[in-house]
């Protein structure tokens, strides 16, 4: 090319152009028979970015576009050791495709029969006039909506600073702040410059800030605990050891709908971020001129936070979903709802396949493509539900051997599910294992969907549990008292650290809640009273926060009254 970019005589006679179209070799040439290179480059870098999208064109070194194979486990180990990968992941029962979709196949054919059989006693159900229909779901008595807070302390707020020694003493939270140089062995940090980084961290107060309004405590010193402990590791093991000791109490298991079984949610919530951020993103609805993330938190029945990361606010959460559902170190969930936002239908077919169920609330569910395997023609007539499509069962087979090693790639932790899907999702949607995803997903969606609209007991537990994600939203931004609908931090992890202690202190308050109601059942000893007391509890949410302090106690004392930066003028002396 010559210096300002253009393609020289020389260089047009070698251009390549059998990646082009008929009809873009022939716009190439003006009528006079010159070439274009302008037109050209056009063309070039429209191809490129296809192939790129595609997965023709890989670039190794790339954050996003490398191989999809370099995402997934080696090819050539995989080859090798597949039979003990998959011991290892559990999955032996996919090896064979045939009779996983035998088995689906039926039990899909027998939803469609039992959905359809039962929409004459379906009072909840109906349908428009083009065929599509919506469902109606009545709310439950006991949402959980209304907290408890008539059975906390009504005269005596409790320091926030308080609670959180108090759960220390219990679980022992702050021991899992280690200096992070493991060949360092410093002396401990003090219990309240701990606690300190903490509430100033989580409230959103600011370490600066933090050291100034309090007592007995320097910024230096501060500044250096919050440097040195509080990495992201630390702030997620000190959250684990609040989960595990509210995970041995027997109180929050009064919230499980089954026993046994688990049910959990996750949702985001966004926040602006001040000043330039290379993770976060615009959004005018949400931020005007300015920029933001999402905080993507995991909820499960018993109101434990026990999971959260920091996306992006331009990310699909779906993608986010299967991270948090695989740090099952204390919580393990059976069944995960998010809104409409938390699903696709290649995650239908992931979740299945790693052992859970997948519930969510998903907008319009009633125009939602319904599948079923060939022939189509076992469709009933008369059924009001009935499929729109069928299943590319042949397409699952073909690509059955790298789903499985995607899969597996997960399920051994060996990488994310969000590293795979933002490369799956950077391809073109003519992907074959994206395909072969999104195929296998039709039908384990299309069960869920028959599912949902014959059980009315499933709809309200997805929204009783939506429900308790929508209220841990508001916490978060109850004990963000500083700062409760923006960030300061810019890079992601600074975030994650500071969304980390947010949510330590909200499960420090929901585990100093359950110790306080347990210690109110240890006091009651009249049967009949003790009952009610349980019924009470078990219909209300256990995540209350207005007993608690979160702002600090002010000092009306005359030498804190007193102007100390000498705003006003002396007083004259007469």
């Amino acid at each position: 090319m010559g210096e300002s970019g253009e393609l020289t005589t020389v260089e047009t006679d070698k251009a390549p152009t059998d990646f082009l179209e008929a009809e873009e070799s022939a716009a190439l040439v003006r009528e006079y028979g010159t070439f274009r290179p302008s037109l050209y480059k056009v063309f070039l870098f429209q191809h490129v970015a296809e192939a790129v999208k595609s997965g023709h064109l890989n670039l190794p070194q790339s954050y996003k576009y490398r191989p999809m194979d370099s995402y997934l486990i080696d090819r050539e180990r995989w080859q090798r050791d597949k039979q003990m990968l998959l011991e290892r992941a559990g999955l032996t029962g996919f090896i064979d495709p045939e009779p996983v979709l035998k088995t689906l196949d039926a039990a899909l054919l027998r939803q469609y029969q039992d959905t359809n059989a039962a929409i004459g006693n379906n009072p909840h159900l109906n349908f428009r006039a083009d065929g599509s229909f919506y469902v109606h779901t009545p709310a439950l008595d006991d949402n959980e909506t209304g907290t408890l807070q008539e059975l906390f302390p009504q005269r005596h707020d409790v320091p926030l600073a308080q609670v959180l020694d108090t759960i220390d003493q219990h679980c022992g939270m702050l021991s899992a702040f280690g200096h992070w140089q493991q060949t360092h062995t410093p002396q401990a940090a003090s219990r309240p410059v701990l606690l300190a980084g903490i509430m100033g961290l989580g409230c959103g107060i600011g370490v600066r800030k933090m050291a100034r309004i309090s007592s007995r405590l320097t910024e230096n010193k501060l500044e250096h605990v919050v440097n040195w402990r509080f990495s992201l590791e630390n702030i997620r093991s000190a959250n684990d050891r609040v989960l595990k000791a509210m995970d041995a109490m027997e109180l929050p298991n009064r919230y499980r709908r089954e026993a046994g079984r688990l049910h959990t949610a996750s949702d985001g919530q966004k926040f602006e971020v001040r000043g330039e951020s290379l993770h976060a993103s615009r959004s005018f609805k949400y931020f005007g001129q300015g920029q933001g993330v999402s905080a993507y938190t995991f909820v499960d029945e018993r109101h434990f936070l026990w999971h959260s990361l920091m996306i992006s606010a331009a990310d699909r959460e779906s993608a986010y979903v299967i991270d948090g559902l695989m740090r099952n170190d204390v919580v393990k969930s059976d069944i995960h709802s998010t809104d409409t936002h938390g699903y696709t239908e290649a995650i239908f077919g992931i979740i299945h396949l790693l052992g859970f169920s997948f519930a969510p609330r998903i907008k319009g569910i009633g125009k939602q493509t319904l599948y079923i395997f060939r022939p189509k023609n076992r469709a009933d007539p008369d059924w009001k539900i009935a499929p729109d499509k069928t299943v590319n069962a042949d397409l699952i087979r073909e690509n059955w051997d790298d789903l499985l090693r995607l899969v597996t790639t997960i399920q051994l932790k060996e990488n994310t599910a969000s590293d795979i899907f933002r490369r799956l999702n950077s391809y073109s949607r003519q992907h074959a294992l994206y395909q072969t995803l999104k195929a296998f997903g039709q039908i384990i969606k299309s069960l869920f969907i028959l599912r949902y609209v014959n059980e009315i007991e499933l709809r309200q537990a997805i929204e009783k549990q939506l429900n308790k994600v929508e209220l841990s939203n508001k916490f978060a931004r109850a004990v963000a008292v500083g700062n409760p609908h923006e960030y300061t931090q810019t890079e992601k992890e600074e975030q994650e650290i500071a969304e980390g202690c947010n949510r330590l202190i909200k499960n420090s308050i929901i585990c100093w809640n359950y110790l306080y109601l347990e210690r109110q059942l240890e006091r009651t000893v009249d049967p009949e009273a003790k009952e009610k007391l349980l019924r009470t509890i078990a219909t209300h949410s256990p995540m209350s926060w207005a007993h608690v302090n979160m702002l600090g106690e002010y000092d009306f004392s005359d030498e804190k009254l007193r102007d100390s930066v000498g705003v006003l003028p002396p007083k004259s002396v007469a």
